[in-house]
C-alpha cells in the first residue's frame, strides 16, 4: 500500500489538556433494558462506565474546555494561539465549524484560523499532522489541536451497540521548536469502500455499525500501520516507550497486541472509565498519562487510530 511519510522534526507538543462531562452512565444503567449484561460489557469490551454530555452540552463545549485546559497548561493566553483545528464526527451544526464555535467560547478574539477535520476516530492523528505541516513550514507558530465528540447524541440507547461509546475531548498545543532528538513522523491512510460499515445515513439520527467489519478492519489495518511507520523510520517496537492507541474496545486492542506479538500491557488504556470517546480517545488518554507523570524526556510515543471511512493513521513523537 502506497503512503507518504510526513517528517515534522521542528514540531513540539508544548502541553496537553482534556475534558469530560460530569454525568456518568454505568453499565448497569445502560444495559437495564438490553439483551446483554454489565459483566459482559466489562469483560469483553473493557468498559465499566462512560461520561455523557448533558442535553444542552455540545461538542464545542467539550472542545473549548479541553482547549483552555491545554492553553493554561502551556502557560499561554488564549489569544497567543495562531491556529485551531477541531477533529470531530459530531459537530454542533452543519455550519459553522465546531472550531469556530469553540474559538468564540474560548474567548479567542485574534481572528486566528479555525476549521474542523472530519476523519472520525482517526481525526486527531489527521489533525496533528495537518497542524504540524503548518508549523513546520513556518505558516503558524502555535496551533491548538482538539479532538472532541459527543457520540451520545447520535446513539440509539435501545440498541445493544450503545454500550461502546462515551463523550469527551482532548487537546494539545503544538509549537515550533528545533530539537536534536526531535521526531514527529506521521502516515495517513483511507479506504472509502468501507463507507457503509460505520456511518450515519442521510436522514438518520443515529449511527449504524457493522461490528464484524469494524473488528476485522481495525485488527488488520492498525498492526500494518504500526509496522509501516516503524519500518519507514528504521525502528522496532522495542524502541517505542509508550503506545497510545485509539480506544476501540478491549477486544480489538487485545487482538492487535496478539498480531504484533506484544503484551497487551504495552498499550495504554482508559476504556474502563471513559469507554470509546471516538476521535477524542488518543488526546484524552495522552493528557491523562502526561498528568500522571508517566512521560519522560526522550520517550518515543506511538499514536495510532482508525475510524469510519475507513480512515486510519499513526504518528511517532519524541517527548
Amino acid at each position: 500500500m502506497r503512503s507518504r511519510n510526513s517528517r515534522l522534526d521542528s514540531v513540539c507538543i508544548k502541553s496537553t489538556g482534556s475534558y469530560v462531562p460530569s454525568k456518568i452512565l454505568t453499565n448497569e444503567e445502560v444495559t437495564a433494558n438490553l439483551p446483554t449484561s454489565p459483566e459482559w460489557v466489562l469483560e469483553t469490551l473493557g468498559i465499566r462506565e462512560r461520561h455523557i454530555a448533558e442535553p444542552e452540552e455540545y461538542t464545542s463545549d467539550l472542545a473549548a474546555r479541553a482547549g483552555l485546559d491545554a492553553i493554561a497548561s502551556a502557560g499561554l493566553e488564549p489569544n497567543e494561539i495562531d491556529l485551531i483545528i477541531v477533529a470531530t464526527a459530531t459537530p454542533d451544526r452543519k455550519m459553522p465549524s465546531s472550531a469556530c464555535i469553540a474559538q468564540n467560547k474560548m474567548g479567542i478574539r485574534n481572528c486566528c484560523a479555525a476549521f474542523d477535520v472530519a476523519a472520525v476516530c482517526a481525526g486527531f492523528v489527521y489533525a496533528i499532522t495537518i497542524a504540524g505541516q503548518f508549523i513546520q513550514n513556518g505558516t503558524y507558530e502555535r496551533a491548538l489541536v482538539i479532538a472532541a465528540d459527543t457520540f451520545s447524541k447520535v446513539t440509539d440507547w435501545n440498541r445493544r451497540d450503545c454500550v461502546i461509546f462515551g463523550d469527551g475531548a482532548g487537546a494539545v498545543v503544538l509549537e515550533r521548536k528545533d530539537r536534536e532528538n526531535g521526531l514527529f513522523s506521521s502516515i495517513l491512510l483511507a479506504q472509502g469502500e468501507g463507507m457503509n460499515h460505520f456511518t450515519i445515513y442521510p436522514g438518520d439520527a443515529y449511527f449504524t455499525m457493522n461490528g464484524k467489519a469494524v473488528y476485522e478492519k481495525a485488527t488488520t489495518a492498525v498492526p500494518e500501520c504500526i509496522q509501516q511507520i516503524l519500518s519507514i523510520n528504521r525502528l522496532g517496537l522495542e524502541d517505542v516507550s509508550m503506545i497510545v492507541p485509539h480506544q476501540a474496545t478491549a477486544r480489538v486492542l487485545k487482538r492487535i497486541a496478539e498480531v504484533l506479538n506484544v503484551p497487551f500491557s504495552r498499550f495504554q488504556t482508559n476504556l474502563e472509565s471513559y469507554a470509546n470517546t471516538a476521535g477524542a480517545t488518543v488526546p484524552l488518554l495522552l493528557d491523562q498519562v502526561n498528568r500522571r507523570g508517566l512521560l519522560h524526556e526522550g520517550d518515543l510515543l506511538l499514536l495510532v487510530a482508525i475510524g469510519a471511512g475507513w480512515t486510519w493513521g499513526a504518528s511517532l513523537y519524541r517527548w
